[in-house]
């Protein structure tokens, strides 16, 4: 395994890239490579398999996009993108697309509710790159209209939600057509088992890159906990809105939930949009594009975003409910504190979910501080047989941002 742990201080002139694609990056005005970045495109451009494991927001797509185009610029050959959800997809393929078309390299994004007609006519020009959710490539498999015997290099993007997600008849359907000699690279997050076992019956002796322990959060984004009662989170949420000026991503564990939530916030004058799997394509094309451009000051989701939204500058993540997964906890908070700028992360948990709590904190290898704020009163963690304890004496909590208490030891 390499394990990398700071950003080297260097240029893309060392990895081994065409001058063409440096040119490029220098008009798009990235001077340095992220950690992941800076083991992975030299690696990939040597043509090996990489199995590489690294935190969100650390340039993960570049990692893999220019040592593919690189590749595809001096052979003819095409490249098999495969992401969990369609937000990701649309995000990779923006990524290509700052590239590709420069070496004359097409693209094509194959995701569920979009127009099946329109990516027929794409696929009609042969792209080099076809970037798609595992359903709807399956469905073109189906038809006939799509063809794998010509891949010669697989990346499986986010591969542990796809597992998640259910995907697993269809990529290992994927993997049986796809020609055994080709190049493949696997990224994510966070690497359980379920991965590894795809790694080792698909890909040839992987070179492992792991800028960050599997499951680390990011750590410029600080942390903190409100234990609150269900029926306090409105109160609160409305308090934090109107403490923080900039972007807000609000997760939640439903679509019902979003609605309402979507509809409190705009009833509270503020300019929100939703994302989740009742919004048809345009819908959520429509609400990340707002986000983006500010039209929206607050986002809020389900977990079907948690990967797929890459905005600059989001100031705030918050996660109205805890997640049903715990992984999904790294990369709800990964979409705040992106590419070396600071974030924040806050989480509402009622009283009777000290359990998920720990879950996470194991996951993160650190103890959440758990925020008090002073117009609600004070809540503690339920153990199970109904008795409370709290996590630190008095003495020991100490004034948070905006004049909230706090506690600095957990005392477990």
């Amino acid at each position: 395994m390499t394990y990398i742990t700071e950003q080297p201080n260097i240029s893309f002139d060392g990895l081994g890239i065409a001058p063409k694609i440096i040119e490029t990056l220098d008009k798009m005005r990235f001077a340095h490579p992220t950690p992941i970045q800076h083991k992975a495109i030299p690696i990939g451009i040597e043509g090996k398999d990489i199995i590489g494991v690294a935190q969100t927001g650390t340039g993960k797509t570049l990692a893999f996009a220019i040592p593919i185009i690189q590749h595809l610029s001096k052979k003819k050959g095409r490249c098999l993108v495969l992401t969990p959800t369609r937000e990701l997809a649309i995000q990779v393929d923006e990524t290509f697309r700052k590239i590709a078309p420069i070496f004359g390299i097409k693209t094509v994004v194959i995701i569920g509710g979009a127009s099946m007609n329109l990516q027929l006519k794409a696929l009609k020009y042969n792209p080099g790159v076809l970037i798609a959710t595992p359903g709807r490539l399956v469905d073109h498999m189906e038809r006939r209209t799509v063809h794998l015997h010509d891949i010669d290099f697989l990346v499986l993007d986010e591969a542990d939600r796809m597992l998640d997600m259910g995907f697993k008849p269809q990529i290992d359907h994927i993997l049986k057509v796809i020609p055994r000699n080709r190049q493949t690279m696997l990224f994510s997050a966070t690497i359980p088992a379920d991965v590894i076992a795809i790694a080792a019956h698909h890909m040839k002796l992987p070179v492992h890159i792991e800028v960050a322990p599997s499951g680390t959060a990011p750590e410029l984004i600080a942390q903190e906990i409100f234990i609150v009662k269900k029926e306090a989170k409105k109160y609160l949420l409305e308090k934090l809105l109107s403490q923080y000026h900039g972007p807000v991503l609000i997760f939640l564990r439903t679509k019902i939930g979003a609605r309402k939530i979507t509809r409190h916030i705009r009833e509270n004058g503020h300019k929100a949009a939703e994302i989740h799997s009742d919004r048809s394509l345009s819908q959520r094309k429509e609400a990340l594009a707002g986000f983006k451009d500010g039209r929206y000051r607050i986002l809020v989701a389900t977990d079907i975003a948690a990967r797929g939204i890459d905005v600059a500058g989001i100031e705030l993540v918050i996660n109205y409910d805890l997640p049903d997964d715990i992984e999904q906890y790294v990369h709800r908070i990964g979409r705040t504190g992106r590419a070396g700028h600071e974030g924040r992360a806050v989480s509402f948990a009622t009283p009777d979910q000290g359990k998920e709590v720990r879950n996470i904190e194991k996951l993160i290898k650190i103890a959440l501080p758990i925020t008090e704020h002073p117009d609600l009163p004070r809540e503690n963690f339920v153990q199970e047989h109904k008795q409370t304890y709290s996590f630190a004496p008095r003495n020991k909590r100490r004034r948070g941002r905006h004049g909230l208490r706090k506690i600095r030891s957990r005392g477990r």
